[in-house]
């Protein structure tokens, strides 16, 4: 078998299984109303939590940064890229989430996969040093936690007794504890008071990917930390800015020594180009809307829709997993079903993903609804009616 008839056998065993994936070209901005391939869709799939993507101040920042900065950075950060806007979306992240950390710094990425990978090569680059990872994470901190040199010791889903259990039994000097704050198949949160309670007590960090809390979580927006408000020198925090905030890449913010740290050590950090300083610069419009009453406003009629959803949905034999947040899965499942569901939803003139492994387990192939601000009332009830109806039919 030559090497391209053997990827043709990988392929098409993904095929049988019901597990390829294929992309849809969306013609519009990302919106709830979008148009792919000609045809007008209802999406419920998209991160765009607070509907910021295509807000008129996010769209008019990113048109006058490209005119101060130009369309690219040129080089990496540390070499020419980094420019005055980089700095100044820093110098704000460090101050909106500062509250809740000591000595408070902020580092930007082009990504939150290349954050999650930079903290956790950065702080566990030591061979002694141990990661205690959630078993639900994120693949980027799975990912991270492969790379870095450290020993990976994974804890069933918010069980802090075995997370305990391992901290106690730990006899290095430089422990981490990883985990998402919102997890992104299933919509519920960690515990992270005790989570933090536990690092504090065995001098670990507490290492929080706040993707999806960033923004849409906390009475100021300032997600996850805000939210069960968290303080501590021993948080490591990362939040996107593609999701919520509308436009792209990620930020860590830490004690000043870990983002030091980071800048002189971090390959993900180091050896890229800058994003564009356009980006950084409509970010700022996005942060102004998010910590302001605009921001409060769609947050509330974020939980409103939630709540509505929740209220509407009358499922019996699929199962919509307990989230009061903007993911709502409902788990179908087979691979098969969960397939045909979404395909009979798009049949309909509504967009909702089909989920399955590798990315959720087997056996729990899901469909994954996404709210957004942006969604309206009769929007969310189309949804819910349509899902009762497709329950029914089997």
């Amino acid at each position: 078998m030559n090497m391209i008839d053997s990827l043709l056998l990988k392929l098409a065993k993904l095929d049988e299984q019901s597990l390829t994936r294929h992309r849809r070209v969306v013609e519009t901005p990302c919106a709830p109303r979008v148009v792919v391939g000609g045809r007008p869709l209802l999406a419920f799939c998209s991160n765009d939590y607070l509907g910021l993507a295509a807000h008129p101040r996010v769209v008019a920042a990113l048109r006058e940064g490209a005119e101060l900065y130009g369309a690219g950075s040129g080089a990496s950060h540390l070499i020419s890229g980094h420019g005055l806007a980089h700095q100044l979306l820093e110098d704000r992240l460090a101050e909106f989430v500062g509250p809740h950390l000591e000595s408070a710094r902020a580092l930007t990425f082009s990504t939150g996969y290349m954050a999650n990978l930079a903290i956790l090569t950065t702080l566990g680059m030591d061979a002694d040093a141990e990661i205690f990872s959630e078993f639900l994470n994120h693949a980027s901190l799975i990912d991270g936690a492969r790379l870095a040199r450290a020993q990976v010791k994974v804890y069933p889903h918010a069980d802090l007794a075995a997370l305990s259990a391992l901290l106690e039994a730990s006899t290095s000097a430089n422990k981490l504890v990883v985990t998402d704050s919102v997890f992104s198949m299933d919509g519920n949160m960690a515990p992270l008071p005790e989570l933090l309670a536990l690092c504090e007590r065995h001098d670990a960090w507490l290492v929080i990917d706040d993707a999806h809390g960033f923004g849409t979580i906390g009475a100021n927006g300032r997600g996850a930390l805000e939210h069960f408000n968290l303080r501590s020198p021993n948080l490591v925090y990362m939040g996107t800015l593609g999701k919520a905030a509308g436009v792209g890449g990620a930020f860590v913010a830490a004690h000043a020594s870990v983002i030091e740290l980071m800048i002189q050590r971090a390959r993900p950090y180091i050896y890229t180009t800058a994003a564009p300083p356009a980006l950084a610069h409509a970010l700022l419009a996005s942060l102004d809307i998010i910590g302001g009453d605009e921001g409060a406003s769609r947050r509330a009629h974020l939980q409103a829709l939630i709540a509505q959803l929740n209220g509407t949905l009358k499922l019996k034999r699929w199962q919509r997993i307990a989230s009061q947040t903007a993911i709502q899965p409902i788990v179908i499942g087979s691979n098969e079903e969960a397939l045909r569901i979404g395909a009979a939803l798009y049949g309909k003139g509504i967009w909702v993903p089909a989920i399955r492994p590798p990315t959720v387990p087997v056996g729990t192939a899901r469909l994954r609804v996404t709210l957004s601000a942006a969604h309206t009332q009769e929007e969310v009830a189309q949804l819910a009616a349509a899902l009762n109806e497709l329950e029914e039919l089997r």
